[in-house]
């Protein structure tokens, strides 16, 4: 896995997102999949981090998605796991659980295998909110593996990043 902390972007997002969190008081969560904890990464290298994160999950299966976060196995069966509804109970589940009062989920088909025709190579959902309210967005990120899992983490920083200047 690539660290991202070298990555200059990111850097950046990720200080902005501290600065952000201190601001307003509040606390952030990760339910990670397809970047494996990429976005928990990224947070926790700027030091002072533990102020507004506690909690991360990296839930890759969906079997761990249901017990560490509550995803329904109906909701599995039905949208599989690279879809809104489940990045949205995600977000949910990690919010509840950790007490956080803003997480990001992602759910994603990296490759470079497991694509489909619906969900090709690069398909990554990705859900901010709560335990109460999500928001979710689809994107088909271009590349290889590390490429699209380098571009979720920078879409979930500046998800979060964007909800909290909201407040």
């Amino acid at each position: 896995m690539s660290d991202y902390s070298h990555d200059a972007e990111v850097r950046i997002l990720s200080e902005r997102l501290k600065q952000a969190c201190l601001k307003r008081h509040l606390t952030v969560t990760t339910a990670e999949s397809c970047t494996g904890g990429g976005v928990a990464s990224a947070i926790t290298a700027v030091a002072g981090s533990s102020a507004y994160f506690e909690t991360g999950y990296v839930t890759y299966s969906n079997a761990a998605k249901t017990r560490l976060l509550g995803v329904s196995p109906e909701i599995l069966e039905a949208h599989g796991a690279v879809s809104r509804q489940v990045v949205e109970a995600m977000v949910a589940g990690a919010c509840r659980d950790s007490g956080a009062q803003l997480g990001v989920a992602i759910s994603g088909v990296a490759g470079p295998g497991g694509g489909s025709e619906a969900k090709p190579v690069g398909t990554v959902w990705l859900a901010w909110g709560d335990s109460m309210h999500q928001v979710a967005e689809c994107h088909v990120f271009p590349g290889g593996r590390a490429e699209v899992r380098e571009a979720a983490v920078r879409e979930a920083l500046v998800g979060l990043i964007s909800r909290l200047d909201d407040h």
